[in-house]
């Protein structure tokens, strides 16, 4: 029996799931924290990667690494860091990102080039960050990768081993400076970034090419961006959305055609298969349950039932849930704001109801944005840390208007790098078919009214607050 291993190197930690390549059952288990921040040593993923993977990795047959998107691992001629990686929650890169905006004529000239437009999260933005505030990093970097791109290289050898650094078409199109309609980097771009130098770039792979092998001759396949990784995971199909709710948000959709949103709210990613994923992110998604449970002084599994036992619209309480700047909408420098409060409504289980309420609404906004550009939401996904707690599916059927399906919970981006591994192993036109499995189907409302009144209240807050 093969089995293959999948690595979901996230922002908070590292995660392995070994399956059974034919049928994707689960076999082992390994995960491993990150350190906190929004710079983060390189090293530090591999370490984590190593103690998550110990006793595991080394009896695979193929393995693959899914990473957090936009991660900017600036290297020099040695194959060494110049510096801490700058993450993709790093907002220091804002004012960069709109200065590349205005300078190639505008979203549109962007949406038009690469199917994504600057904000402080894509890695375009940071090189030029790096250019601008840190010109002796950038004199030094010799090559730029992503995060996925950095571990797959050290599980093939490294530098001063001949191994190539690779990548694959869906972290890529998470860059800024590939374009998914193309299929091939814009080096003008990247130069226009980083004051007219170049700077080496990974080879990009198809779907089902290989990385090379570990010193124990497993296959390493391409790996892919964590959100390509659990498309993948969940072997969506058009008409599926998926949303999910880790420490970002995410909306993202499967299509057979590349998107480019002119405002630059939709990023026209690729994917892992060959075809393209459009997605909206937020960066404020599970860290506002948690947040707002630190705050009422409870333990995160006891805010559910507190928020279930409010009414709908929290008794007028609105959260503006931007407790970290925010990327859609695009308000890098933007707090949480909690709006109408009075005397009547301030209790605990409004709170806890406007805090679920209020990330939801942010999530309903991206699905619209998806919606604007004919993509299809026939069967809403949600997925995720948040999405572990009923009442987050309830609310989101409540507000999103349609029926909701949360599959059982999973690791889904180290499950669909994994069955990306199987897939390169195997060698075959499509990946295997993996079973899913739907913990709970939601219906939606019969009556759409309060789902529709908090949007409602939401937008009118927001609107008050940013115009």
């Amino acid at each position: 029996m093969p089995t293959v291993a999948g690595v979901d190197s996230s922002t908070q930690s590292c995660k392995v799931v070994v399956c059974d390549a034919d049928t994707g059952e689960v076999l082992h288990r390994g995960r491993a924290a990150h350190p906190e921040g929004t710079e983060v040593a390189p090293e530090a993923w591999w370490r984590a990667l190593l103690e998550a993977g110990n006793g595991l990795l080394e009896r695979v047959d193929a393995l693959a690494v899914a990473g957090q998107q936009h991660g900017l691992v600036a290297l020099d001629a040695t194959g060494l860091p110049v510096r801490e990686a700058l993450l993709w929650n790093d907002t220091r890169s804002a004012q960069a990102a709109a200065d590349l905006v205005d300078e190639l004529g505008g979203p549109e000239k962007w949406a038009e080039a690469v199917g994504t437009v600057p904000v402080a999260a894509i890695t375009v933005a940071k090189l030029r960050w790096l250019a601008a505030h840190e010109p002796r990093h950038a004199d030094r970097t010799d090559r730029v990768l992503l995060p996925h791109d950095w571990l797959t290289w050290q599980l093939c050898g490294g530098p001063g081993t001949g191994a190539e650094p690779v990548t694959d078409r869906g972290d890529a199109s998470g860059t800024g400076y590939w374009s998914p309609a193309e299929g091939a980097y814009r080096r003008d771009l990247l130069a226009l970034a980083f004051g007219g130098r170049t700077p080496e770039l990974p080879r990009v792979l198809g779907p089902t090419e290989a990385a090379g092998r570990t010193p124990y001759g497993a296959l390493v396949a391409a790996g892919t961006g964590d959100n390509m990784g659990a498309a993948l995971g969940l072997g969506i199909r058009p008409g599926d959305v998926v949303i999910s709710l880790g420490t970002s948000g995410t909306a993202f959709a499967l299509t057979e055609h590349p998107v480019g949103e002119p405002t630059g709210a939709v990023a026209g990613f690729a994917d892992a298969t060959g075809r393209y994923l459009p997605l909206v992110c937020t960066l404020n998604a599970a860290r506002v349950l948690s947040s707002t449970a630190r705050m009422l002084g409870i333990a995160l599994d006891d805010l559910g039932p507190l928020a279930r036992a409010a009414d709908p619209g929290a008794g007028g309480l609105v959260l503006l849930p931007y407790l970290g700047g925010e990327r859609t909408p695009n308000l890098p420098e933007a707090a949480g704001s909690l709006m109408g409060m009075r005397k009547a409504n301030m209790h605990p289980p409004n709170f806890a109801r406007a805090a679920v309420e209020g990330m939801l609404c942010n999530m309903a906004d991206a699905l619209d944005r998806l919606r604007a550009q004919d993509v299809e939401a026939r069967r809403v996904l949600i997925i995720g840390g948040a999405a572990k707690a009923p009442v987050v599916g309830e609310i989101a059927a409540e507000i999103f208007g349609t029926p909701v399906t949360v599959p059982e919970p999973e690791e889904y981006v180290a499950l669909g790098a994994a069955r990306q591994a199987a897939w390169a192993l195997a060698g075959t036109p499509e990946p295997p078919h993996w079973p899913v499995a739907a913990a709970r189907q939601i219906p939606a409302p019969a009556d759409g009214t309060a789902g529709r009144r908090i949007r409602e209240a939401y937008a009118d807050a927001r609107s008050m607050v940013y115009g």
